[in-house]
């Protein structure tokens, strides 16, 4: 068996590993490693596997599109999206930080800082060292409390200052390792993927509905964080031609935004299916357990002109965001703010 799929199938279990192997464009010497280490990039893709497979499992339309479309030809993973919060939050550090000693080892590198001012935020692009094109990018975008007023921010600290750090001792001693050999052994790599993985996820406690209410009524993605925490807000799927594929799918009954987003130098496009909506848990001030629908995660897709001479391992792709674009992304899970804020 490859690595890949021994670490998949351990994480995720072989069905879903198969259908995995089988619907996403992999490069092959990744897709055929075999041997007793583990390089780092196999790892890497082992890892966007699985979190590929958990969005899914978030967004039932995302998992309607991926049926029909594996139908006609691989799925290509451009990126992962997560949301944190920069301030001082627990035993997690704070913002982006909690994911670069993650991203670092595993062999990526900061490729871009967009400033996402409107939304008081900033985004950080990593992009793989040793395939940029070929290993999915994270988007990891920070929130900045300390722009908001105090009331937002004393909430904001209430939410997030209890954060609990899903890494172990023995993961942060085997992600050192990986730093510094650029591979791990075969049973480490198959211990240490699930535990990367749990890093991607809520890991502060139920957030009380009125410190909720106060952080949504000032920014609809700092809500977003108070009940989905750090999951993937989004995962993107690289077409071909990304406004022929939105008016296709429109056709093909599913929620589209109706605006395609196009990147300042016209190279990058960026469109979604709507937020899927999902029960989240609420502490009420008399201490019970409420539950309200809220936004979650959805389903990306995005078109990247060539706009360089291709180098030893690139095709010449424009692997860049766009902060304007991102930021029109970013609505999809602000669609269901209108009304009452707790029904948000």
């Amino acid at each position: 068996m490859s690595h890949l799929s021994i670490l998949t199938s351990a994480t995720l279990g072989e069905a879903d590993s198969g259908r995995l192997l089988g619907l996403l464009d992999i490069r092959p010497d990744l897709r055929t490693s075999e041997g007793p280490d583990v390089p780092r990039a196999v790892l890497s893709m082992a890892l966007s596997m699985v979190l590929f497979q958990r969005l899914l499992e978030e967004v039932p339309e995302g998992t309607r599109y991926v049926a029909e479309q594996s139908q006609r030809a691989r799925l290509v993973f451009d990126h992962g999206a997560l949301r944190t919060v920069d301030m001082a939050t627990g035993d997690l550090p704070g913002g982006t930080a909690a994911f670069g000693r993650i991203l670092e080892p595993l062999g990526y590198a900061v490729a871009g800082i967009y400033p996402l001012d409107k939304l008081r935020m900033t985004g950080r692009a990593y992009a793989h060292r040793d395939f940029p094109e070929d290993i999915a990018q994270y988007f990891v975008s920070e929130i900045h409390p300390d722009r908001f007023p105090e009331p937002v921010q004393q909430a904001a600290s209430r939410i997030f200052g209890n954060s609990r750090d899903p890494l172990t001792s023995w993961a942060k001693q085997a992600l050192d390792r990986l730093a510094s050999r650029r591979f791990l052994p075969l049973a480490d790599a198959v211990e240490l993927l699930p535990t990367l993985a749990g890093c991607f996820d809520r890991q502060h406690p139920v957030p009380a509905l009125a410190d909720y209410e106060t952080v949504l009524a000032a920014s609809a993605e700092m809500g977003w964080i108070a009940t989905e925490g750090n999951r993937f807000n989004h995962a993107t799927d690289r077409v071909p031609d990304v406004l022929a594929h939105a008016e296709e799918l429109k056709l093909r009954q599913f929620p589209m935004k109706e605006k395609v987003e196009i990147s300042a130098q016209g190279s990058v496009r960026q469109t979604a299916i709507r937020a899927a909506q999902v029960e989240r848990p609420f502490l009420a001030a008399d201490g019970s357990t409420v539950t309200r629908t809220v936004p979650g995660s959805f389903y990306e897709f995005i078109s990247r002109d060539v706009v360089a001479p291709p180098g030893p391992r690139s095709s010449g792709l424009d692997l860049r965001f766009d902060s304007s674009n991102a930021q029109g992304i970013f609505k999809m899970t602000a669609a269901q703010k209108a009304g009452p804020a707790a029904e948000c």
